[in-house]
């Protein structure tokens, strides 16, 4: 009777809050999920790369180092060079120059005077390029560049200084030419020779070598007596070769 009574008792009471019940429970089971859900994210998280899990936050702090910027090009200052050293270097091609100046200056041979007339005779006419003197073969009035030394037909010329036998030619107006050139800026012309002369053109010849020979072939000057015509030259231009030749 009492148990019969207190079955009814249970079943009314859960008749009348059984939905209540029902409710809690539910609430409670999504609660319960819910927070399982949340624990499982957090674990995900805290998973590191070699598999280790940790349940410790730890902070990260990243440091940027910004590299410094480039001097661009056109802002590149070039160093200059001490002014100093410029000076020596100028100072010491300057005293090397002058070294080897007076090196040269040595080395170079004294010159050698000319003691050596061509050929021995009077002198029929004089140098004279600043005056006008009458030209008996010519017969007109003009300057005249050398000397004419008279001497018989066939006489030796000889060199009255050393040098280079710089030309042998046949001139139209003084005939057979022989020019030597003395290597000191001065140079000998001997005209007038016979038609033969003794050098050639390349012949080195000393002071009383033979050139060649009186002749008469400067038509020139074929109204004189037989002679050599003798004239010298400086850096190519006529000088007086009484200047040169030994009184």
């Amino acid at each position: 009777m009492n148990s019969k009574s207190s079955g009814r008792g249970l079943e009314g009471f859960l008749a009348g809050k059984g939905f209540y019940i029902v409710l809690f429970l539910c609430a409670a089971a999504i609660g319960l999920s819910a927070w399982m859900a949340a624990a499982g994210s957090k674990a995900a998280e805290n998973v590191r790369p070699g598999g280790d899990v940790s349940l410790e936050k730890r902070r990260v702090e990243t440091i940027i180092i910004t590299p410094a910027p480039a001097m661009a090009p056109d802002r590149v200052e070039t160093m200059a060079v001490p002014d100093v050293a410029e000076e020596t270097v100028a100072g010491a091609a300057e005293e090397e120059q002058e070294t080897m100046e007076e090196v040269w200056q040595e080395d170079l041979p004294a010159e050698e005077p000319i003691t050596l007339w061509p050929v021995q005779g009077e002198i029929e006419r004089l140098h004279d390029v600043e005056s006008l003197h009458y030209d008996v073969t010519l017969r007109d009035w003009r300057t005249h560049e050398g000397v004419d030394i008279l001497a018989p037909l066939g006489e030796t010329v000889c060199a009255a200084h050393s040098g280079v036998v710089s030309d042998v030619r046949e001139d139209a107006l003084y005939g057979t030419v022989v020019t030597v050139d003395h290597g000191d800026g001065t140079s000998a012309l001997y005209a007038n020779l016979a038609s033969l002369p003794a050098v050639e053109t390349g012949d080195w010849v000393n002071a009383g070598d033979a050139i060649g020979a009186v002749g008469t072939t400067a038509l020139c000057e074929i109204g004189q007596g037989t002679h050599l015509h003798f004239a010298m030259y400086l850096d190519g231009q006529g000088v007086d070769p009484l200047d040169y030749l030994p009184a």
